[in-house]
C-alpha cells in the first residue's frame, strides 16, 4: 500500500493536491506528521520514515520514493488515467521529464537564492540566475496555457507551487501570474487548502 507522509502548510502540500487531481486520495494512506519549521517551531516526528525527517516522503511496500519531482513523477506513472503525467512513448515524455527535474534541480535553488539575497558566478553558471529561469517559463506560457501545452499537468502543479506560497515575494511576468492563477483555480488546491 502506498502511504504518503505529509505535513499540512510545506512542501509536501503540492503532492497532497496532485493526490486529489488524480483522484485517488482515498487509495493513499495520508500520515500526518511534523516537521521542524524555520521558525523554530515543530520538530522531527518519530513516525516519519524520511531519512532526513522531511516531507514529502512515499512508501511503496518495501520501496519509497523522496523529493517532489520524483514523487509526480512516480504517482502519475503509477496513475496514468487521469492524464497529468505522460508515459513512456508518449511524445511529450521527455519535456514532462524535463520539466519535473528543471523544476527541481534549477527553479527552486535560483528562487531560494534569489530570496535571499545569496549570489556567486559558480551559481550562476551551475543553476542560472532568477531572471533567465523567468525567460524560460515567460517563453513557454506567452505562447500556451500551460507547460505542456493547452493541457494542465502535474509539471505546472509543481512549477506553479513556489508562485503561489510565495505571492508577490517572488517576481514573475504577467503571463506567469496568469498561469499560476490558472493553476490555483483548481477544485483539487480548494479541497486540500479547505482541510
Amino acid at each position: 500500500m502506498l502511504t504518503f507522509y505529509h505535513a499540512p502548510n510545506s512542501r509536501s502540500t503540492s503532492v497532497m493536491q496532485l493526490l486529489h487531481e488524480l483522484g485517488v486520495a482515498d487509495q493513499v494512506k495520508t500520515e500526518i506528521v511534523t516537521i521542524p519549521r524555520q521558525d523554530g517551531s515543530g520538530g522531527r516526528d518519530p513516525k516519519n520514515p524520511h531519512p532526513e525527517g522531511k516531507v514529502p516522503y512515499l512508501t511503496d511496500g518495501d520501496d519509497f520514493v523522496r523529493e517532489r519531482a520524483a514523487i509526480m513523477l512516480y504517482l502519475t506513472d503509477r496513475f496514468p488515467k487521469a492524464g497529468l503525467g505522460r508515459s513512456v512513448g508518449d511524445p511529450q515524455r521527455g519535456r514532462y521529464l524535463s520539466w519535473l527535474t528543471w523544476y527541481q534541480g534549477v527553479f527552486e535553488p535560483v528562487a531560494i537564492l534569489s530570496w535571499t539575497g545569496l549570489s556567486h558566478p559558480a551559481i550562476m553558471a551551475s543553476f542560472r540566475d532568477y531572471d533567465t529561469a523567468m525567460q524560460t517559463l515567460d517563453g513557454v506560457l506567452s505562447k500556451q496555457p500551460y507547460l505542456l501545452g493547452d493541457e494542465f499537468s502535474a509539471a505546472d502543479l509543481l512549477c506553479a507551487g513556489p508562485f503561489a506560497w510565495f505571492g508577490d515575494q517572488l517576481p514573475a511576468t504577467p503571463a506567469i501570474k496568469d498561469w499560476v492563477a490558472r493553476c490555483q483555480d483548481r477544485d483539487a488546491v480548494r479541497l486540500v487548502a479547505e482541510r
